[in-house]
């Protein structure tokens, strides 16, 4: 079975921005899955990942949120920014755990989208929730 053309053409889309995505390359993320209004990806945490405690650095936590944000909204192929997005953190990222973070479309309506993205360990264990509004702007991510 073949995946939709919508599904094929927002992994065209994600690859194409990975390829430019250098932040995200250099933490490690990887893409699971991208599809219309959603995206998995997945990012080892490594020693230089680690704050004073001991634990993940929050700002790693919600770039990891913020990159799957910003996949699942653009995986349309138009251009999308963040308009607004907010983070609770529920349990710190320890030494050698694997997160996964997962966005999901909430709404979308003309130029502006609602996302909600769960940030987890391999195991489940549900380590911040984020929630991100989209603003369409002008342009495409790929040509049409």
């Amino acid at each position: 079975m073949t995946a939709p053309e919508s599904d094929l053409k927002a992994q065209e889309i994600a690859q194409a921005m990975y390829d430019l995505d250098y932040a995200s390359q250099h933490l490690g993320v990887e893409l699971l899955s991208v599809t219309p209004g959603h995206a998995t990806l997945r990012m080892p945490l490594v020693d230089w990942m680690f704050n004073g405690h001991g634990t993940c650095h929050g700002g790693i936590i919600f770039m990891l949120a913020d990159t799957a944000f910003a996949y699942s909204c653009n995986s349309y192929n138009l251009r999308t920014v963040a308009q607004h997005c907010s983070i609770t953190f529920l349990a710190p990222g320890r030494p050698g755990e694997v997160l996964l973070a997962e966005a999901k479309e909430v709404a979308r309506a003309g130029r502006s989208g609602i996302y909600d993205i769960e940030v987890r360990t391999e195991q489940g264990e549900v380590l911040a929730q984020f929630r991100g509004n989209s603003r369409t702007i002008s342009g495409t991510v790929i040509p049409e």
